[in-house]
């Protein structure tokens, strides 16, 4: 059965329905692929964050940072 010639109005409630539903398909796998890109670059940046907040707490130069020895008493505030 070929549909050739066939007109909206003659195809079947049940192959609406169905293109509808495949058509709601793809659109949602789609999102998914959008959605966890997102989820991928997110911790990504939670890594990075949380291996900088790492090197702030021990007090090691990230890339690219200078390394400067400084005082305790640099740390003072100025009312000392």
């Amino acid at each position: 059965m070929s549909n050739t010639g066939m007109q909206p109005n003659d195809i079947s409630p049940a192959d609406q329905r169905l293109t509808a539903l495949e058509i709601k398909a793809s659109f949602t796998e789609d999102l998914l692929d959008q959605l966890d890109k997102v989820i991928v670059r997110q911790q990504q940046q939670i890594d990075a964050l949380i291996r900088e907040v790492a090197a702030l707490k021990t007090g090691t130069p990230r890339d690219g940072d200078v390394t400067v020895s400084r005082s305790l008493r640099d740390d003072l505030p100025p009312h000392f």
